[in-house]
Formats: C-alpha cells, sequence, structure tokens
C-alpha cells in the first residue's frame, strides 16, 4: 500500500501516517519525492487489515489518495519505488545511464594470479574485481576456495590498485568478516533463498548483488530481493546467471535474457547479466555480454584468469585478459547504440 501526501502536507500530517501505520504492527517507510512526500506500507497486509487501514489512512489529513500494491514484493517493485536505483559505491555508479562492467578470477588461487587479473581487467576497463574466497562447489572433492586468506588477499589488492571488489558470502555468520574485506556482498544461485544469510546480509547494510537461482521464477527472485531490502540494506543488485537448460550438449546453462527487460520493468533495481555461467563456454560469452547490454542490463559479471587452462574452478567459462579486453570493445559498441556507456 501506498500513501500519496498532499503537497502542502506539513511533518506532522506525515508523522501522523507514519505512526497509525506502525499502529497496527506495519513497518512504514517514507519516500520523499521531487513535489509530493509518500508514505509506504512495507510490510504485507493481512487481509482482515486491508479495507479498514485504507479507510483510516485515506481520512487522515494531508492524504492525497492511497494505492493498493498488487504485486508480492514491495520494497523491489517499481510500483513502489517510481524512480530507477542508481547505487554510489566510491564513486562508481551501479545503473543510470553507464554500464558497469565486474571481471576477475571464478577464485582466488594466488597472491600474484590475483594481482595479474586485477590489473588486466582494470586496464581493459573494469571498474569491479570479482574473485572467489568461498566457492560452494557441487563436489566436495573440488576446490573451495582460499577462505580468510583469500579475503586477505582481495583486500589488499582492492586498495593497493584502487578498484572496487566483489566476492561471495555462504553463511550469515561470513556476513561481517566478507564485508569488512569486499566493497559488495554476493549471495550465489545456490544461497537464493538461503533466508537466515539474506536477513544477515540485509542486516549489514552492505551492498549486495543477489544472483538468481537456476530454477527460480522472477517471482521468487524479486522476493528474495525483498528480504534484502526489508531487512535493511538499499543497495542491492539483481543478476541474472542462468536457469536450467533443455539441452546441456552445448551450453551449461541457459542465460534467461528475457527477464532483463521484465525486472527492469516491474522493479527499480540495477540489473546484472553474468554471461559466464549463463552459457559455461568461453567462446559464447563475447556474444552474450553484448546481448546482455541491448537488452537493457546494467552492467556485466565476467571471469576473466591469466591462464583458463590452469585454473582451480570454471577454466572452461574463463576468457584471457587479451579476450576480455576484445569483449570491453563490442560491448562498448554496443552500449553506445542503446545510448549508453560502459
Amino acid at each position: 500500500m501506498m500513501v500519496l501526501m498532499h503537497v502542502s502536507a506539513g511533518a506532522d500530517q506525515i508523522n501522523a501516517v507514519i505512526n497509525l501505520i506502525e499502529s497496527n504492527g506495519l513497518k512504514a517507510l517514507r519516500l520523499p519525492g521531487s513535489e509530493h512526500v509518500a508514505v509506504g506500507v512495507a510490510s504485507s497486509i493481512p487481509p482482515s487489515l486491508r479495507d479498514p487501514l485504507y479507510q483510516e489512512l485515506i481520512a487522515c489529513s494531508g492524504v492525497d489518495h492511497v494505492v493498493h500494491i498488487s504485486r508480492p514484493y514491495k520494497l523491489a517493485s517499481r510500483e513502489f519505488h517510481s524512480e530507477d536505483t542508481v547505487i554510489n559505491i566510491k564513486g562508481v555508479d551501479i545503473g543510470g545511464s553507464k554500464c558497469v562492467v565486474m571481471a576477475g578470477p571464478c577464485s582466488i588461487e594466488s597472491r600474484e594470479q590475483i594481482f595479474e587479473s586485477a590489473r588486466a581487467v582494470q586496464d581493459a576497463g573494469a571498474k569491479i574485481l570479482r574473485g572467489g574466497a568461498y566457492k560452494p562447489r557441487t563436489s566436495p572433492y573440488a576446490f573451495q576456495g582460499l577462505g580468510p586468506e583469500g579475503l586477505s588477499l582481495l583486500k589488499e589488492v582492492g586498495d593497493a590498485l584502487g578498484i572496487l571488489t566483489i566476492t561471495e558470502v555462504v553463511s550469515p555468520e561470513g556476513v561481517a568478516l566478507v564485508a569488512a574485506h569486499a566493497d559488495i556482498l554476493q549471495i550465489g544461485a545456490r544461497n537464493m533463498q538461503n533466508y537466515p544469510l539474506l536477513i544477515a546480509a540485509g542486516k549489514s547494510g552492505h551492498p549486495t548483488m543477489l544472483k538468481r537461482g537456476p530454477s527460480a521464477s522472477l517471482d521468487e527472485f524479486l522476493l528474495a530481493a525483498e528480504y534484502l531490502l526489508h531487512h535493511g540494506t538499499s543497495s542491492v543488485m539483481l543478476c541474472e546467471r542462468g536457469v536450467h537448460p533443455l539441452d546441456r550438449t552445448y551450453t551449461r546453462n541457459t542465460l534467461d535474457l528475457n527477464a532483463v527487460p521484465v525486472l527492469k520493468q516491474v522493479s527499480h533495481l540495477p540489473v546484472i547479466v553474468d554471461p559466464s555461467h549463463g552459457i559455461g563456454v568461453s567462446r559464447y560469452v563475447a556474444a552474450m555480454a553484448a546481448a546482455g547490454i541491448a537488452c537493457g542490463a546494467d552492467g556485466l559479471i565476467i571471469e576473466v584468469h591469466p591462464d583458463p587452462r590452469s585454473a582451480r574452478s570454471d577454466g572452461a567459462q574463463s576468457l584471457t585478459p587479451d579476450e576480455f579486453k576484445q569483449l570491453m570493445a563490442r560491448v562498448g559498441k554496443v552500449a553506445e547504440a542503446v545510448d549508453r556507456s560502459i
């Protein structure tokens, strides 16, 4: 539910609306606009309360009108927040007119490897360095990441080169540690509906990129984002990273680019595309990265490794630095064609 106040409504009238909402056990959110102030009901309203609350709110002094929000997610909905969210982290915008590129190795393997990767992607134009310290893997025998050592290396390279960093967090207990070492938390596809993790990440207030689960509907995806927003972080990015394919003969996943314009229509949150996981084959990554920008994505996350053949994880989908440089030139032209820039 959204309460739109009159242009002339004073602070006392706005506060009275907020107090009325909160007196019914609901969360109220003040949303200043260019002309009007709106007050959103950022909670699910029980059916028995919906009509009585509507009548009370419409009768409040200073209220212009009250609108029911039809979608199950509220804070993530464009009905609740009509303007695009632009997240600024240390001077780098995510969302808006520019498309941001995140790039780096799937896993941090050594100091030499992450520094070489970071320099290569930064020189090619990436604004954010990706690198996994913790790697949830299907096989318990696969490389699981360097853990705290990897986090220390990520912070070291980020500070040394002045590049933003993003890495995955895999447990509620790990949120504080990862947030202390990285500029952006990543919640992976396997953890999209790990609600204790979503709650902990939300309460941290740290910028967070949420990846869509491989079998998740868009409503399930946005409701997972709602957990982050509801519990305190306003800096949330949505990442489309591929869904289960009909045919695994040629690609690892199917990159669901249909999701990008739909998410941009129904939500105000920035949308990132991950063609590396979405395809799983390095030779197709550049084409799908360009397609992601063409269909409206606000950014890309790309796996880049100095020597993909020796990578300890996801080498088959990782680009070399030279291939990444070529990709950046290609997507730059596409971005220009759709009135964006890289």
